[in-house]
């Protein structure tokens, strides 16, 4: 048995942003789309979701390379004076790990974001993280504890193969997750290629899928703009925005027997 799920990351990053995700789901394929609850667009996502009741919107947990919930006085380890994040992925995570007020900090701002989304009044379909840092063990730990609380239905593997050094990550992030009843997708399409899932590698991978649950993650955009740039240098997010509302990609999924869903729906 096969399930896809095509996914949007970054949603309330930007009016961009935000306009292309509704034109995937109203002209295309895109069924889930993962919110910045702290991106500055964030309440022009919600609204639009409100009016597209079958997208199913996730939480987007930003924890590096963005801007906190919460105020810098209250989680002064994480933040600099303006309540940025650091972009240095390996160091947070080294932070993490051995600070204990590194660790409480986290803990309150991942619950902050949890809260947040769920003061929108949308269903919660899925949990994720920015540049996929729930495969750390600290994070991941912290978004299962609140797993059961704020009903989560499933969370995001990050695995495409060839996995490499991430595959012991992966193997104890499969275990913890089915140990915790909670679902997630098998293989994910885009890992590699990030910001580069264009028309050709989405029709590539449907003819490669294999049984299983498979999501494909998009960075959208209607337009490129210096703030997405500076973001994600180099991404093509016109050019995954094409693949959404592909008719070649319509068609082969119908030819596959394929509907794209959202974690809930797993």
């Amino acid at each position: 048995m096969k399930q896809v799920i095509f996914t949007a990351d970054d949603f309330g990053l930007c009016p961009e942003v935000n306009e292309a995700v509704e034109l995937g789901h109203t002209k295309g394929v895109l069924s889930a789309a993962s919110l910045m609850v702290a991106a500055p667009w964030a309440a022009d996502a919600v609204e639009r979701a409100r009016r597209l009741p079958d997208l199913k919107v996730g939480l987007h947990l930003t924890l590096v390379d963005g801007t906190a919930l919460l105020p810098p006085a209250e989680i002064p380890s994480l933040v600099d004076a303006a309540g940025t994040f650091s972009k240095n992925l390996a160091a947070s995570g080294v932070h993490w790990f051995f600070s204990s007020a590194a660790r409480r900090d986290l803990r309150k701002e991942i619950r902050a974001q949890f809260e947040a989304f769920r003061a929108t009044g949308l269903a919660l379909d899925h949990v994720n993280t920015h540049n996929h840092m729930h495969l750390h063990p600290t994070v991941l730990s912290m978004v299962l504890d609140l797993a059961r609380e704020f009903a989560v239905p499933g969370i995001r593997l990050p695995s495409e193969p060839p996995n490499g050094l991430l595959a012991p990550w992966l193997a104890l992030m499969k275990s913890r997750l089915r140990n915790a009843g909670v679902k997630f997708n098998g293989t994910l399409v885009g890992l590699h290629a990030s910001g580069h899932v264009t028309e050709a590698r989405v029709l590539s991978a449907l003819d490669k899928l294999q049984d299983g649950v498979t999501e494909f993650y998009f960075h959208p955009a209607t337009a490129a703009t210096s703030l997405l740039e500076a973001n994600a240098p180099g991404y093509d997010r016109r050019g995954e925005l094409q693949a959404l509302t592909s008719r070649p990609v319509a068609q082969r999924l119908s030819a596959l027997g394929l509907k794209t869903i959202g974690f809930s729906g797993l």
